[in-house]
């Protein structure tokens, strides 16, 4: 086993997710090292306390050298964004699977005691998305498989290797599927935005400009669960540091349509916009929406930030970027 140098490893450290991570680790009192493949000036956020380093994780020994001497791993890098990117991206979504392959064994070989693996919703069979009013999804609804193409595929083959290490190795892993994770201090514009961001970029651009229209994509009425940056991180920590060895969603259980998203936008910006739908656009799946049962059981929480709440704070963040930017 290596010499534990550092607590705890963040792949994909510069990223939304990975920054806001580090920082809370960081503000528990661990000692974090953060790894990412984007050049530093372009990381979401960058902790001075954190050891920072910018690594192609894909390649086996950047892997090497990010896990030695890590105790723990998270494991959140990935080439990917919203469902505008991931339906016009297969390829390059299906290409991290070698970051998860490399970072995963690269952390068995350094004697990891934890592995945290972040998949996503994106797993579960389509066929049971195709309704907006669905039944939330329980874990055992990713079987059999029909995941998103190209994104849900490398996330559920990852998920698949977490096990068989842990079974074949003795390897401790943990996995969790991430349900629509939005916030600030994340991706607002350029084609990788989630719903959520793109939504609050649409609304405070209306707002700034005085020119009250939007455009939807899609006829609004798919509908999601969305959770904050918050939830996100606690949950995270709570599932890596668990007993359940099985994939547990982490998600709101809070479902709302496209357009009931907008309404809540609208109020908290205090416009009202004339709305065009977009039909032609990427819209994903009708309906998907998180069972929490599981992580209630194992865990006794579940995500509890309301959606009012967190686009209250995401949208007054995604103004002042948007005001900046006109500027």
């Amino acid at each position: 086993m290596a010499q534990r140098t550092v607590d705890v490893l963040v792949a994909g450290g510069g990223g939304f997710i990975g920054g806001h991570l580090v920082g809370d680790l960081l503000t528990q009192g661990h000692s974090v090292r953060s790894v990412d493949v984007k050049p530093m000036h372009e990381w979401y956020q960058t902790h001075a306390g954190a050891e920072n380093l910018v690594l192609n994780l894909s390649a086996l020994d950047s892997a090497q050298q990010a896990c030695d001497g890590a105790g723990q791993v998270y494991n959140l890098a990935a080439d990917m964004g919203g469902m505008g990117f991931i339906e016009k991206n297969k390829a390059a979504c299906m290409l991290s699977i070698l970051t998860s392959t490399h970072v995963l064994l690269a952390a068995k070989e350094a004697g990891v005691d934890r592995y945290f693996y972040s998949s996503s919703a994106c797993v579960y069979a389509a066929q049971k998305q195709t309704d907006p009013h669905v039944t939330a999804l329980r874990e055992e609804d990713a079987y059999p498989a029909q995941p998103e193409d190209g994104y849900g595929w490398e996330k559920l083959f990852s998920e698949r290797m977490c096990r068989h290490f842990l079974e074949d190795y003795d390897f401790t892993t943990r996995v969790a599927r991430y349900h629509n994770v939005y916030g600030p201090q994340g991706t607002w514009d350029g084609g990788r935005e989630k719903a959520p961001a793109a939504i609050c970029r649409k609304v405070a651009l209306a707002a700034i400009t005085g020119r009250e229209e939007i455009e939807i994509w899609g006829d609004g009425e798919q509908t999601r669960s969305f959770m904050y940056i918050d939830d996100c991180v606690q949950g995270s920590r709570l599932i890596l540091a668990g007993d359940n060895a099985e994939p547990v969603n982490l998600g709101s259980s809070e479902l709302v349509s496209i357009n009931q998203l907008v309404d809540i936008v609208e109020d908290i910006a205090g416009v009202r916009c004339r709305r065009t739908h977009d039909l032609g656009a990427p819209q994903g799946v009708r309906g998907r929406n998180s069972d929490n049962t599981a992580i209630q059981k194992w865990y006794g929480w579940e995500p509890s930030i309301s959606l009012a709440d967190g686009l209250e704070k995401t949208y007054r963040w995604v103004y002042d970027q948007v005001k900046m930017q006109a500027a």
